[in-house]
């Protein structure tokens, strides 16, 4: 008789909600079995929605009552530190949405702080390998059918942002994923990036200078563009197009239901990344779940990898607020996240 992964969320905003959900109903193998959040209605309305499940102010509490054997984390990147270290010291299994933490300075300690374990403990939400176009994508490119990669184009749509959306969420909250995605479609590092400002949306929020346009340059020579655009107004948009010496290649595109109708063509997009990436989120959630009870504890990115990104979202802020070529540093992986 097996026993399901009991899984504490912590955090009960928009994302740990929808964990808990996903959890709940579509996930096998895994029960939540704890909600951790410190403002007890929202705890208790989400512990609602998973029969069973205790609530808890804090992971503390939630390990000292022996409720959990692992951890899902979806607060807000500024509180993962004060979670993820316990866990750690618990030696519990950790899914960390991105980012791992705020800044490579407090990265850095957690990735000390694992290594005094026997593997590694965490695994980084960065959903997006876990999408089947990106994984298509990823195959070709390590095939070389269509030859050498030169190029990467990308863009990352938003209809509009809340006021709180600051214009460090530029990098920071959005091509963070890019800084992760990219190097692990190309398999090559980023070593630089710049940030150029086309004309500015005036649909944007008066404190945002937006759209802008991050020009990346990958260590195996790879360039790479994407454009931020947070007030385009018509839906979500994530898509990618790679060149290649031989031919191009295209992810993102709107499929469904498509309708020719008054002297028009149509078809509808996502509005939300909620609907664009459903799919690959229950997939990481799954074979994350699947990699804890068979023993190997994470399939997806390390913490070494949220690290990396870390990097390069710094030297994104510094591009984004100084202009000019910012390197980004360069590190060796270590033996124990090969």
């Amino acid at each position: 008789m097996t026993t399901d992964l009991r899984i504490g969320v912590v955090g009960a905003g928009l994302m740990g909600a929808d964990h808990i959900t996903r959890i709940t109903r579509r996930i096998n193998g895994a029960v939540v079995s704890a909600v951790v959040e410190p403002d007890a209605g929202r705890a208790a309305a989400a512990a609602a929605d998973a029969p069973g499940s205790q609530a808890f102010a804090s992971i503390e509490d939630a390990i000292a009552a022996d409720a959990v054997d692992a951890v899902l984390i979806a607060t807000p990147g500024k509180f993962h530190e004060p979670v993820i270290v316990p866990s750690l010291e618990a030696k519990l299994p950790i899914l960390c949405e991105k980012p791992l933490t705020p800044d490579s300075a407090s990265a850095l300690r957690i990735l000390e702080l694992e290594q005094k374990l026997d593997r590694p403990h965490i695994q980084v939400g960065f959903m997006r390998r876990f999408d089947d176009e990106y994984q298509a994508l990823r195959d070709l490119i390590a095939s070389g059918e269509p030859g050498e990669l030169m190029m990467l184009r990308c863009v990352h749509r938003n209809p509009s942002v809340p006021d709180s959306y600051t214009q460090q969420m530029l990098i920071n909250d959005s091509v963070v994923h890019e800084f992760d995605v990219v190097p692990w479609l190309a398999g090559s590092p980023v070593a630089s990036v710049e940030v150029k400002f086309p004309r500015r949306n005036s649909l944007s929020p008066a404190h945002l200078r937006e759209p802008i346009l991050v020009l990346m340059q990958l260590e195996n020579g790879v360039h790479v563009d994407v454009e931020m655009n947070v007030s385009v107004q018509f839906g979500y948009q994530v898509a990618t197009e790679a060149v290649f010496e031989k031919g191009l290649a295209r992810i993102g595109q709107p499929s469904g239901l498509q309708q020719w109708r008054d002297g028009r063509f149509s078809i509808a997009d996502h509005t939300s990344f909620v609907t664009r990436f459903a799919p690959a989120y229950d997939a990481q959630i799954q074979r994350w779940v699947d990699a804890v009870n068979d023993g190997s504890l994470i399939d997806g990115p390390n913490a070494y990898d949220g690290y990396r990104v870390a990097l390069a979202c710094e030297a994104g802020v510094k591009a984004l607020e100084g202009g000019g070529v910012v390197p980004v540093e360069s590190t060796a992986r270590p033996a124990f996240y090969a």
